[in-house]
């Protein structure tokens, strides 16, 4: 059993379904989960609304289960996701210090070596992502695409654990710091956005063979 602070219960549940610990249709139990992680009842009580409130948690009968995201959501996430990263890499173009654009190609030198890793790869990707999102330096972008990742969480699995998907994901990574350091908005863009369209595809393709 873990040991966390009540403030913790909202984030560790979150990052349980991110992580694919807590998948879609699973059904999270108050008692089970305060006895996981080490805290009181009323902070899981409170997060597991909070999350019923993000759609992240639905009612089965009196339960709460894990939120799964039909083809049409999917869709239709993909979509936003697409134009709100090419907006971040757009302004990270534009806005990011010296210091993030060192961080970012930090990033893509580290998680070149978590090939053969899907989950460890796909949290770096996670990480890599969101440092983008702040280099934009807009708090509302910030704020939208944190709600659009919060969804992502709800799929199964990770395009990343596509073969080939991981070394042709990190050069897409490369392209989109290269655009980044040398200020060329548009190219960022059109690099972050290509990037997110052939991870949709990959996981297109992905959930055809699971069927």
């Amino acid at each position: 059993m873990y040991k966390h602070t009540n403030k913790d219960a909202y984030a560790l549940i979150l990052e349980s379904i991110d992580t694919g610990v807590f998948k879609p249709g699973d059904r999270l139990v108050e008692i089970d989960l305060a006895d996981k992680f080490g805290v009181s009842r009323t902070p899981i009580r409170e997060a597991l609304q909070k999350l019923e409130t993000q759609s992240l948690l639905e009612r089965d009968g009196r339960s709460l289960i894990v939120s799964s995201l039909d083809h049409n959501q999917m869709a239709e996430l993909y979509v936003v996701r697409a134009e709100l990263e090419g907006l971040a890499a757009k302004l990270a173009a534009k806005h990011a210090t010296d210091e993030e654009k060192r961080v970012l190609q930090d990033m893509v030198d580290n998680d070149r070596t978590l090939m053969g890793d899907p989950t460890a790869l796909a949290r770096a990707n996670r990480r890599f992502h969101k440092q983008i999102h702040l280099a934009s330096h807009n708090r509302y972008l910030v704020q939208q695409l944190d709600l659009v990742h919060r969804s992502m969480a709800l799929m199964a699995t990770t395009s990343l654990a596509v073969d080939g998907r991981g070394e042709i994901a990190m050069a897409e990574h490369q392209a989109i710091v290269d655009a980044i350091i040398a200020g060329k908005a548009q190219d960022a863009y059109n690099c972050l956005r290509d990037h997110i369209s052939v991870a949709y595809v990959t996981r297109l393709k992905q959930e055809l063979r699971e069927e």
